[in-house]
């Protein structure tokens, strides 16, 4: 049997310019909907540029759009979907957050197990944060590095997670732990390895917002 190549190598052109366009529209949409605040076909649209994230990645890096949008879109999307089912969901809750919102005079050691401990020195925001989270009953765990994600929620086993981490990571991580558990994230507003920084009053206010235990 011969094999049509010219056919195979059509039919791979034309699936290719289906998949840009297709990541395009679905871009576009997810773009206007993220700058008006008013999330169109949510579930639709956050799938989609799952299954899509790297040709909707190339398109950004093409069209010189900033590469971190698709993420924070992706991070607004997955927000408003699971919000309800994070709000209704009872019983152990954790704040992962990163090590490099530390201050750099931290004195705290990383443990093995469960990264950073905060002593509420007062140099760095986490000490408000974790007032917060003691008051709307939520265990804090700040980490040296994505992997260590996994490792909280599997020692662990929380039921809702609330993160904090720069774009790409925080993502990454949403759309991990999403298959199994309710998560709702918060971008940091300057990210890097060091001295990055989050908007406190949106923590805060996330977490006073959950008030089932």
């Amino acid at each position: 049997m011969l094999i049509n190549y010219s056919f195979i190598g059509k039919l791979a052109v034309v699936l290719l310019a289906a998949i840009i366009i297709i990541s395009a529209f679905v871009l576009l949409v997810a773009v206007i909907s993220f700058k008006r605040r008013k999330l169109l076909f949510p579930k639709t649209i956050l799938f989609i540029l799952d299954v899509l994230y790297t040709p909707a990645k190339i398109i950004c890096q093409t069209f010189f759009i900033r590469e971190t949008l698709i993420d924070e879109i992706l991070i607004e999307f997955r927000n408003a979907v699971l919000l309800e089912k994070y709000k209704q969901t009872t019983g152990k809750k954790i704040l992962i957050g990163p090590h490099c919102m530390r201050h750099p005079n931290c004195k705290s050691r990383c443990d093995p197990q469960i990264g950073y401990v905060c002593t509420k020195c007062g140099l760095c925001k986490y000490a408000k944060i974790k007032k917060a989270c003691e008051d709307a009953g939520y265990l804090l765990f700040i980490i040296p590095g994505d992997r260590f994600v996994k490792k909280i929620v599997k020692l662990h086993k929380p039921k809702k997670v609330l993160g904090i981490a720069c774009f790409e990571e925080l993502n990454e991580s949403m759309h991990a732990i999403s298959t199994i558990l309710p998560v709702q994230g918060i971008p940091l507003l300057r990210d890097g390895c060091y001295n990055t920084d989050v908007d406190l009053k949106a923590v805060v206010k996330k977490l006073e917002d959950d008030t089932n235990v």
